[in-house]
């Protein structure tokens, strides 16, 4: 119980990895308004902006995640989510109110415009300590049959926070018109992350840290007390000795055990962002309006979508302990790929409506029951002890800078005037589409299966190839 207890305060900075992620997505169009279409540029180059601003919270988190093995090495895994709780605070005042010591509220301008980007890439910067660090500290405080369902937390947290905040902003948008919204009704969108940042900072005070750093740290005897709590006196010994041994077989040089397991988690990592999940949660509501629904309308369906995201992930978590975690990302990327080009067509065809609302929902679900949480399941479980810190923060700051390429682009790509007179948005979902293909292959010829093993055999695994 106390394993389940501590994973739950973890999981909060899933939850508000998910929810600063998607919290944009209902004020596209009003920082679009606000910032951008005021100051008179191209095309291009408004879309270029936009994008920029919309995804540039993704340059923090390349920043987060790639400090974040070191803090957490340096510092221990709770006090970076400490520190990372701190950041998401901060974000979420400053976005709301980016004209704090500029400018009075309500004023635009470039330089509003640069301190909003700056609060954004501090929450980015809380977002890539999070996205490494809770689920790394999960898969240290886990035994080995629970691992696989308790990691999977982290993503049914993200999606919660995700779809929490589409209903957060679904409920402000309607308390005023769209000029109310593009003045004031974002700020609020933005301000109410400041709640759960609170929360998650005042729990993370009652969690133990993690016995896997302590160890590393010279620190046996918290260590073993802690293990002790969490599993019991014979299996904390019989653990507490595995990890000694493990830690005392190899350096901590980041090619202890080859290039090819460093390949690998950066290949799940960008195949996870390119088969366009973020595009759909960023930009949920503009693609629904695309197929005509109204601005109240799609906010509204957006909703559905983060419901489908969670409902999935649920059987994700209930599924990935028994089926294992190659079999789902298979099956995820086959459904991915058929329903991303589905999709294409409607759109060329010119016949968005039901078809195409359908197959933006089958493919969350895939991706909620498949690429979500198993790609964090596997890359807190395949490192090993004395690499774990170091090789994860490489894989996923790929994976920010991948989500930071495809979200920054795909304004470019939506919105180009030939495309859509050409191929009316389709060329995105069919290059997702491609990507979902390729995903398959990857996984058949190079994913390991970690299903039921310790962190400390995932060692035996990489030492023998």
């Amino acid at each position: 119980m106390k394993v389940y207890g501590i994973s739950f305060v973890a999981v909060l900075g899933g939850f508000l990895f998910g929810y600063d992620t998607a919290v944009i997505s209902g004020a596209v169009e009003s920082l679009n308004k606000f910032f951008v279409i005021p100051m008179a540029l191209s095309e291009k180059v408004s879309n270029l902006l936009l994008g920029f601003i919309v995804s540039c919270a993704l340059i923090g988190c390349v920043i987060g995640s790639t400090l974040g093995g070191y803090f957490g090495q340096k510092f221990g895994r709770k006090r970076s989510l400490l520190l990372a709780a701190l950041l998401f605070l901060i974000s979420g005042i400053g976005s709301a109110l980016p004209e704090i010591g500029i400018a009075p509220i309500g004023s635009g301008g470039s330089a509003v415009m640069s301190a909003f980007i700056f609060f954004r890439i501090i929450g980015g910067i809380g977002i890539g300590f999070a996205s490494v660090l809770s689920p790394m500290y999960i898969a240290e405080v886990s035994p080995a049959l629970l691992r696989g369902q308790l990691v999977s937390w982290n993503q049914l947290a993200i999606a919660m926070g995700i779809l929490i905040v589409y209903i957060v902003n679904y409920l402000i948008a309607m308390n005023g018109d769209e000029v109310w919204n593009n003045t004031i009704g974002w700020r609020w969108m933005f301000a109410s992350m400041m709640f759960p940042a609170l929360m998650f900072f005042i729990l993370l005070w009652f969690v133990p840290e993690s016995p896997r750093w302590l160890i590393h740290s010279g620190k046996d005897k918290k260590a073993l007390k802690i293990l002790i709590r969490l599993n019991g006196l014979s299996h904390a010994k019989t653990e507490f000795e595995e990890i000694k041994s493990s830690l005392n077989q190899h350096s901590d040089k980041i090619f202890s055990f080859g290039i090819m397991i460093l390949v690998i988690g950066m290949l799940l990592s960008t195949f996870q962002q390119l088969v366009g999940i973020q595009v759909i949660m960023y930009y949920a509501p503009e693609i629904i309006k695309n197929m005509g629904s109204s601005v109240n309308s799609a906010m509204f369906q957006t909703i559905l979508v983060g419901a489908v995201n969670v409902v999935f992930t649920v059987i994700a978590i209930n599924t990935v302990d028994k089926i294992g975690r190659k079999p789902l990302l298979l099956i995820g990327s086959l459904c991915m790929m058929v329903f991303m080009f589905v999709l294409g067509i409607t759109f060329l065809t010119n016949q968005m409506g039901l078809l195409s609302l359908i197959s933006v929902l089958g493919f969350v679900g895939a991706f909620a029951f498949s690429w979500g949480p198993v790609t964090w399941v596997l890359l807190s479980e395949m490192f090993p002890n004395t690499i774990r810190s170091k090789a994860m923060s490489i894989a996923v700051a790929v994976q920010w800078i991948m989500n930071y390429t495809v979200s920054s682009t795909f304004p470019l790509l939506d919105r180009n005037t030939w495309l859509v007179e050409k191929f009316n948005h389709s060329v995105s979902f069919w290059l997702f589409g491609l990507m979902a293909f390729l995903s398959f292959i990857f996984v058949r010829h190079l994913v390991p299966e970690t299903k039921g093993k310790t962190l400390e055999q995932m060692e035996e695994v990489w030492r023998s190839n």
